[in-house]
């Protein structure tokens, strides 16, 4: 006969596992577009490489990352539950990166703003123009792989500009609520832009959804 001890450990065991079998997977978001409606500012071949085979690997890797972590989590494994942090970071943030992404482009986009994102921008930047040659600046100096992002910093009410590099989430490392994010890893425009970055964040301007970013905005501030 099973001692209580055990029994309170196989019934903890089976909750555990029922846990994880039931959790919630991440999947990759509807693309709002096809993969050729950036053209010619983004190829249908980068488009589609970049949201079948890397954003899902990401997608992929997060999920099969997350079940170790939980059961780690489940066993007390603190060593284990540290040495996952990286892959979760790393993972959870390409996924957390890449949808805001697709939703700030859009075949219909580019130009500028308009109405309060407008006066923000002039506000926190002194021209639309100023804030688009800073946020290309910083996305072209990214080192390696990154991204350039425009983020609002609840607290002070303002708009910022800051990098990250690899996949780092902008609001999980820096406390800043995404807007708009610029991927500036190679795989983004290296088959149509080659080396060139400066090149391919002059064409991304052509595609920016700004009815996009201005509802995030919006949403900042409720």
């Amino acid at each position: 006969m099973l001692s209580r001890a055990a029994c309170s450990t196989s019934r903890k065991l089976a909750t555990a596992l029922g846990s994880l079998s039931s959790r919630q997977k991440y999947t990759l978001p509807d693309l709002p577009y096809d993969y050729g409606a950036l053209e010619p500012h983004i190829n249908a071949q980068i488009m589609e490489l970049h949201y079948t085979k890397h954003h899902a690997a990401y997608v992929n890797n997060l999920n099969a990352t997350e079940n170790k972590y939980l059961e780690a989590l489940e066993k007390g494994d603190l060593s284990t539950q540290i040495a996952l942090q990286p892959a979760l970071k790393f993972n959870g943030g390409g996924h957390i990166n890449h949808t805001i992404f697709w939703t700030n482009l859009s075949p219909n986009g580019g130009g500028e703003p308009k109405g309060e994102l407008l006066e923000v921008i002039k506000r926190d930047f002194g021209s639309f123009a100023k804030f688009k040659e800073k946020l290309t600046t910083v996305s072209a100096g990214v080192q390696g792989s990154g991204w350039g992002w425009l983020g609002f910093n609840k607290e002070q009410g303002r708009l910022q500009i800051a990098a990250c590099p690899n996949q780092d989430p902008l609001q999980g490392t820096t406390g800043l609520i995404p807007l708009l994010g610029i991927d500036v890893w190679e795989h983004a425009y290296y088959l149509q832009y080659k080396n060139v970055r400066p090149d391919y964040l002059k064409a991304i301007w052509n595609v920016i959804n700004w009815d996009n970013v201005t509802e995030r905005y919006m949403a900042c501030k409720q």
